[in-house]
């Protein structure tokens, strides 16, 4: 796992990870080390207890288990030092290599660990060298059987664990491909929204400032200049993955600007973003289809009008964001009473939220009294 697969080599895998509870803590050479001494010494027990059963018990465990434990750690000692050597000394050939040169070196390499393993291991116990029992053909001969079985084993269990990590990362790069074609999406029909809105609140603004240019020269200058600055910020949202709260506020501040010469006292605007606050980072876009819902379904079809608000604090940790206003609420068909969940607008928004944030952010819609909508947003904390 130390290695990915861009750069050609197969990832290892520790013996002990065949068991899902090791798989927790991060590759490294320490933690390699201690597994070999649990999985040795896992080996060892089962080995110790094979031997009882088969001796019929003549003898109490420990008699047992105390040689072939260190027999046993000796062996995997070995093989996880050979192991570490060979791949240094051949420049990593030994995991990149396929084929049957592969399971050559890597049986042969786990078979001469255990022979000489035994070796040393009998030598510790009875006192003889190492070289006595290589020399003895029966010692040999069982050392050399054993080792096989040890070797076909861990090279079994070593292919296991590459095709594990093997079906793992390629799934991680599926689910990596579905969730960029789920920003994607989400994105394009982001994009199709602004294409369906913004041509209306253009025509209506141009309108707006053709017919004032006349009578309220002022008045026709001021809305011209916040129009384009909203232009100016919202051109440059539709091109960036990423915003600041501040940046999103004052393309909000200038889009009501520009409303409000339109609807004159009709329209009654706060904007309270913290200073603090400014600096957040979140998605281009989130807050403009809120507020021109809130106009459009809320404040528009009231007579006297009323106020939109967009309000930005913290809580538990997260970034909480309100568009409120008094307009006509839920009760009276206004902001999402005919489309269920407030909308293809608000449809789009849950979906861009899901894509971008998953579980870590939420939409709510909430009737205030005594009238109008409440739309809260729940974000990440993020400094851009």
């Amino acid at each position: 796992m130390a290695e990915s697969m861009e750069q050609g080599i197969t990832p290892v895998s520790h013996p002990l990870e065949v068991i899902p509870l090791f798989r927790r803590w991060p590759v490294s050479r320490g933690r390699n080390f201690i597994y070999t001494v649990i999985w040795s010494s896992g080996i060892g027990l089962v080995l110790a207890l094979a031997s009882m059963i088969l001796d019929l018990g003549r003898h109490p465990l420990l008699f047992y288990v105390a040689p072939v434990l260190l027999m046993s750690n000796i062996i995997g000692c070995l093989v996880h030092g050979a192991s570490l050597a060979g791949n240094a000394l051949l420049d990593g050939w030994p995991r990149r290599a396929r084929g049957l040169p592969r399971v050559l070196y890597h049986v042969l390499l786990v078979i001469c660990c255990v022979v000489l393993g035994i070796s040393i291991g009998l030598t510790l116990l009875n006192g003889r060298t190492p070289m006595f029992y290589l020399m003895d053909s029966k010692a040999l001969s069982e050392a050399l059987l054993i080792a096989v079985g040890a070797g076909v084993l861990m090279y079994a269990v070593r292919i296991s664990g590459e095709k594990r990590i093997a079906r793992e990362t390629a799934q991680a790069r599926q689910n990596e491909q579905i969730a960029a074609a789920g920003r994607l999406l989400a994105e394009a029909r982001l994009r199709a929204l602004q294409a369906q809105i913004e041509p209306h609140f253009l025509y209506n603004t141009l309108a707006n400032v053709v017919s004032l240019i006349g009578p309220q020269p002022e008045r026709a200058r001021h809305m011209l200049e916040r129009f384009i600055d909203y232009l100016r910020a919202s051109l440059a949202a539709s091109r960036q993955e990423q915003s600041t709260l501040g940046a999103e506020a004052d393309m909000i501040r200038a889009y009501l600007d520009v409303l409000a010469v339109r609807m004159g006292e009709r329209l009654r605007t706060a904007i309270e973003v913290p200073d603090g606050l400014r600096a957040v980072a979140i998605a281009p876009m989130l807050l403009q289809p809120l507020v021109e819902n809130a106009i459009a379904h809320g404040l528009e079809p009231k007579v006297e009008g009323g106020e939109v608000a967009l309000r930005a604090r913290t809580q538990d940790g997260k970034l909480l964001l309100e568009v409120s206003d008094t307009g006509v609420g839920l009760s009276l068909g206004g902001t999402a009473s005919s489309k269920p969940g407030g909308g293809v607008g608000l449809s789009n928004l849950r979906d861009r939220l899901r894509t971008m944030y998953g579980a870590d952010a939420s939409l709510q819609l909430l009737e205030n009294q005594p009238c109008g909508m409440t739309v809260r947003l729940l974000l990440p904390l993020n400094e851009s």
